[in-house]
């Protein structure tokens, strides 16, 4: 809790709208996001991110409607061979913001708030609409197309050729006698 609390006094202001100073109709907003915006969350996965999240924010008289667009590269390890790659991120989010008795996230795309509520912290949207549109399994381009050199694929080739060549004879020979009823 004491590096949220950090976060919310140092970085968050970036990402507070003050809405009750807005006027009714479309407002843009655009963030970039590096590896600071990931350290106030004690995210390491990234070992760096470029990512632009551009905010289209629709002012209505009882509700706002919240279109997130986010794109750019963060920086991570290959779970397979472990060299670091430039990972694209893209992703979009719609979220609905209404006026309640008190704070509600409950749903995935509506958010209420108080009505005595005047400012909106969008942080946490950004960091989840990051994190949830990075691919879980992380695989370098390279391994993909078979370009990639190191010695980590190397060794897996390696091993993975050493257990190809051990079989056992017995199940040899009930493959050809299925081979043979074909």
């Amino acid at each position: 809790m004491q590096t949220q609390f950090i976060f919310e006094m140092k970085h968050v202001k970036d990402y507070i709208i003050p809405f009750k100073g807005l006027k009714l109709g479309l407002h843009s907003f655009e963030y970039q996001i590096k590896e600071k915006f990931f350290e106030a969350y004690q995210y390491d996965d990234f070992i760096k991110s470029d990512i632009t999240v551009k905010l289209d924010f629709l002012k209505k008289d009882t509700l706002f409607e919240l279109l997130f667009l986010m794109s750019g590269t963060v920086r991570v390890n290959c779970d397979v061979s472990g060299e670091e790659y430039e990972q694209p991120v893209e992703g979009s989010l719609k979220l609905i913001v209404t006026f309640g008795e008190a704070f509600n996230n409950d749903h995935e795309d509506i958010l209420i708030i108080p009505q005595h509520a005047y400012e909106l912290d969008i942080s946490q949207y950004i960091y989840e609409l990051i994190v949830l549109n990075t691919p879980i399994k992380r695989v370098h381009p390279g391994i993909l197309d078979g370009t990639l050199e190191s010695e980590t694929l190397d060794k897996l080739d390696e091993l993975s050729r050493k257990t190809e060549k051990k079989t056992d004879p017995r199940w040899d020979k009930l493959k050809e006698l299925i081979k043979d009823k074909k």
